[in-house]
């Protein structure tokens, strides 16, 4: 991770870090700078005028969600890819997971761009695994394959689930504990004390998974899971996204 990533993550922890923090840290990086003028005015954000530099995206946008784009885009240019895993499908896949978690976080009064953040760090895990395993790959993303048949699979070759490895990733890089305990539990969020965080991951990471309609997928969600929450169904079935709203990975493509 580049000095900038890391002064960022700082500020995930300081409470006195204001826009004017983030921004000048941002600056810092002109290839990154360009790439989020880009993302701001690109389709996720549909914002109705130009943004043409960083302060007034900040402003615009907003602080937070700045943040974690720009922390996004260093953590998808930190992992080298080995050739049998496509790249810009698996952060379109990170990138619907931290759409649907950061959406279900509006449902339970949650911080959005934690829950976003986290949500796209989820997958972290599997690039560890396939770098030091590379021959495990066809096993573990053998179709059909659901993110619970990808946990599944993990664990069997590697031991772990991409949770769990993403959870110590976060640790090194000092993201905030409520990251770090959330990803370590993503795959089993019932499995000890009720994380929030864990669940809406672990909602957010099936929804993205899932070979079904989006309104399909909402209604196989672990009902466990989902009434541990105190998530209402109905509720979310009224407020669901298009799944194309949060999938945009132009900005990744370089």
């Amino acid at each position: 991770m580049p000095e900038v990533a890391h002064a960022l993550i700082r500020t995930l922890s300081d409470d006195e870090a204001d826009i004017l923090t983030v921004t000048r840290i941002i600056e810092k990086d002109p290839g990154l700078t360009a790439t989020l003028l880009r993302m701001a005015n690109s389709a996720i954000f549909g914002l109705s005028r130009t943004v043409r530099t960083l302060d007034s995206a900040v402003s615009v946008v907003g602080m937070s969600q700045i943040r974690a784009r720009a922390l996004s885009v260093c953590m998808a240019n930190a992992f080298v890819f080995p050739p049998n895993l496509d790249r810009l499908e698996f952060w379109r896949s990170s990138m619907v997971c931290a759409g649907y978690t950061r959406w279900l976080a509006t449902h339970i009064a949650q911080d959005e761009q934690q829950a976003w953040l986290t949500g796209m760090m989820l997958r972290l895990g599997e690039l560890v695994i396939v770098n030091r395993m590379p021959e495990v790959i066809a096993s573990i993303e053998a179709l059909p394959c659901s993110t619970i048949q990808r946990w599944e699979r993990e664990r069997e070759h590697a031991g772990f689930d991409e949770g769990q490895l993403s959870a110590e990733i976060a640790r090194r890089w000092d993201f905030p504990d409520a990251v770090t305990l959330a990803l370590a539990s993503s795959a089993q969020p019932l499995s000890g004390k009720v994380s929030v965080l864990a669940g809406i991951v672990h909602l957010g990471a099936i929804l993205a998974g899932s070979q079904s309609a989006p309104a399909q997928a909402l209604g196989e969600l672990p009902v466990l899971v989902v009434q541990a929450l105190a998530l209402d169904q109905d509720r979310l079935l009224a407020t669901l996204p298009r799944t194309e709203s949060f999938s945009d990975i132009s900005m990744l493509q370089a």
